[in-house]
Order: structure tokens, then C-alpha cells, then sequence
């Protein structure tokens, strides 16, 4: 596909190469038509001519040599400086005896030129991983977040003005104690995530219990096969809500939703029954 500033699209191309070679114009008068320079008619005609329709096509812009890339020996040192011995670009051109900017394209070329791409333990790059088509995996997970008062708590408004938005808060939500105290509990963000397109979807919840998780997960594959993505496994954690066996069965309803296995996250069938 031709980028956004060009002139001419591959068939405009062929049109004023055949208007040269077949029609006999000349590239003066077929540049004017189609607002080039006679300099590209000419060169559009000359591939059509040794190239044919073939050679309208895009080519890369990348040079055919480089003469002065850096070697693969120089390139080698740079990266296993990077690697093992977490170096930065200026100190490692001091060792190989070359500018700082091209250090770091190197390790730029290689993804490690942060110092987060590369495992503290092991010194290797983070390797990251995805399916390779939306819906063959989706990851589930839930957070749990406290819920803050309308107006702020005492913290930001002072003890008066806080406890007055505390019961605002517990009548509004009808959540109080035995001993009619407020009892503002906390919010659940319920989340799935495809793990090919990193689309999400989430919901925030009341609980963390397994029927409120069963639900989720049920909305989420409607929302995602209504975007197209037909859902094929489930990854969780160890949860108490993903060990049930109300979530074993919900991942094991038509359309199946294979289970998966919480520690290695590897996917397994659903059980029998």
C-alpha cells in the first residue's frame, strides 16, 4: 500500500507508464496529465517496460548495502554488555570505542535497550506471549478496591464532615452492621482479558463469590461474541471463586469453555458430567 503522501497509487502508475510505452505520449506531456515530473514518468515507463505490471508495485525504501552498519562481532559485544552486565549505551561505547547513539540502536534493534526489558534474575529479555488468534484464550481476574465516600473521607474533609458523608453513604447503599454502623465494604473489578487482542472487559461487583465470577464470565463471552470472538479457553488464578465447582461447570456449559489450570496455566478439559 502506498504511504499517505505519495503521488501516484500503483494503477495510476501503470496508466501513465502505458500512456508512454503503448500510446506513445511523451512523459512531458503524461507527467502534466497526472501532476508528476517528467523524471518519474519516465522512470514508471522504463519498469514497465523491464518489469512489466509487476513493477508498479511499492518497493522498500531500505538501501541495498550499508557500508558502514555496525559488525556482527561489535554488535555481538554491545549486546552481551547489555545483557549480562545491565550497561547503558554511554557506558558501553566507551568499551567499544563507538558513539552512544549507535549503541543504543543496536540494543534498541534488539528490544533491550531498557533496562525493564531485561529479567533481574535471570538477565534474559522478557519474553512476552499471546495467542495466536482472538477468543483462544481470555484471562480473568478480580481486584479489590475500597469504595471512597461522595464528598471524601475524614482524612480530606475532617472528622465531622466525614462521618456525616459515612452515613450519607451507608443509607444510600443500605449497608450497615448488626449494630446499625455504617459499612461501606469495598468494590470487586471483575476483569477479562482476551489475551491475543488485549481487548478487556469488566464489571464492577459487589462480592468476589463464585455465582457474581459465573455471571461476569457469562456477560463477557456475550460481549465478546457479539465483537466476533468466539471463546475457546479460561485462564485464572487460585482463587476461591475459580476453584468452585459451580466455575468448573459454568466453564463447562455449551458453548464449552475448556477450564484451565490456575498454577502452570495450562489448559485442560472440563470435567466429566
Amino acid at each position: 500500500m502506498s504511504h499517505a503522501n505519495a503521488a501516484l497509487t500503483p494503477r495510476a502508475r501503470l496508466r501513465l507508464a502505458r500512456l508512454i510505452v503503448e500510446d506513445g505520449w511523451t512523459p512531458q506531456v503524461a507527467a502534466k496529465m497526472f501532476m508528476v515530473s517528467p523524471v518519474t514518468a519516465r522512470k514508471w515507463a522504463a519498469r514497465l517496460r523491464g518489469e512489466g505490471q509487476v513493477g508498479m508495485s511499492d518497493r522498500s525504501s531500505g538501501p541495498r548495502s550499508m557500508p558502514t552498519k555496525t559488525p556482527p562481532a561489535i554488535g555481538k559485544r554491545i549486546v552481551k554488555a547489555g545483557w549480562r552486565r545491565r550497561l547503558g549505551p554511554i557506558q558501553i561505547a566507551g568499551e567499544v570505542g563507538l558513539p552512544a547513539s549507535t549503541v543504543h540502536a543496536v540494543l534498541a534493534r534488539r528490544r533491550i535497550n531498557r533496562l525493564s526489558s531485561i529479567d533481574r534474575v535471570t538477565r534474559e529479555p522478557i519474553r512476552r506471549y499471546e495467542h495466536d488468534h482472538p477468543g483462544a484464550l481470555i484471562h480473568v481476574d478480580v481486584t479489590k478496591f475500597g469504595n471512597i465516600l461522595d464528598g471524601g473521607g475524614w482524612r480530606f474533609v475532617g472528622p465531622a464532615q466525614g462521618e456525616h458523608n459515612r452515613e450519607a453513604a451507608a443509607t444510600r447503599l443500605q449497608s450497615r452492621n448488626r449494630r446499625y454502623e455504617p459499612r461501606l465494604c469495598a468494590a470487586f473489578v471483575h476483569t477479562v482479558i482476551d489475551d491475543h487482542s488485549r481487548v478487556a472487559y469488566g464489571e464492577i461487583c459487589s462480592d468476589e463469590r463464585a455465582a457474581t465470577a459465573i455471571g461476569v464470565l457469562r456477560r463477557a463471552v456475550t460481549w465478546f461474541a457479539d465483537h466476533g470472538i468466539s471463546v475457546e479457553r479460561v485462564l485464572s488464578d487460585n482463587g476461591s471463586a475459580y476453584k468452585s465447582h459451580a466455575w468448573r461447570d459454568a466453564c463447562a456449559e455449551d458453548p464449552p469453555l475448556p477450564a484451565a489450570d490456575q498454577r502452570e496455566g495450562r489448559a485442560i478439559p472440563p470435567y466429566p458430567g
